[in-house]
């Protein structure tokens, strides 16, 4: 492994850099986006239960015990409760489109690596390539070793490039989707609530 790192060059730098963060990246997304950790199951049956009891006081203080994207989404309309449905609902969208921005977090750099990555392999094959016929104008097509060779090393980053950004593509598209899911189900039980909440 080391040898092809010494053997792709320049290029190479920034390619396992780029690796590493889009790895830091997808194990933090992952342990943030835990549909336990942002749902949190038994406070939500324990808010609902208090609402069609009516105790809106103990709901607010188990929502702002328990510190979740949920919980955080119920706080508002719980603070907001006096006021009319629509005015609720619209508090929550505005509200819900932030906890999105926070459950997206980091997206977008993954995103731009899995885009980036193919271009800097290929980036560093197009340096290799010119330092080869730099080498062949200067020495001329007899050294044929020096040629192939050289060709060698300037694909590796093409390759270390493609390594990169499909796996990250792949995740990327995978943390999207489950940030999609969760939205979805926010959204649904934040409805369920409400109802209950203004029936």
């Amino acid at each position: 492994m080391y040898d092809y790192l010494i053997k792709g060059g320049m290029m190479m730098i920034p390619l396992v850099l780029s690796s590493v963060l889009a790895l830091g990246i997808v194990l933090e997304r992952l342990w943030s986006l835990r549909r336990k950790h942002i749902m949190q199951y038994d406070t939500l049956r324990r808010i609902e239960e208090l609402l069609q009891e009516q105790k809106i006081p103990e709901a607010t203080t188990l929502c702002k015990r328990r510190i979740a994207p949920m919980t955080r989404l119920i706080l508002v309309a719980l603070l907001n409760y006096d006021r009319p449905k629509a005015e609720i609902k619209e508090t929550l969208d505005e509200h819900g489109r932030q906890e999105v921005a926070g459950l997206e977090r980091y997206l977008t750099a993954l995103g731009t690596i899995a885009n980036i990555a193919p271009f800097l392999g290929l980036l560093g094959t197009v340096v290799g390539l010119l330092k080869i016929f730099e080498a062949v104008a200067q020495q001329g097509v007899a050294n044929t070793q020096l040629l192939s060779e050289g060709i060698y090393n300037a694909l590796i980053t093409t390759v270390a490039g493609l390594c990169v950004a499909i796996p990250t593509l792949v995740a990327y598209n995978h943390l999207m989707r489950r940030v999609e899911e969760l939205v979805l189900e926010m959204e649904r039980i934040a409805l369920r609530l409400l109802n209950i909440l203004k029936r």
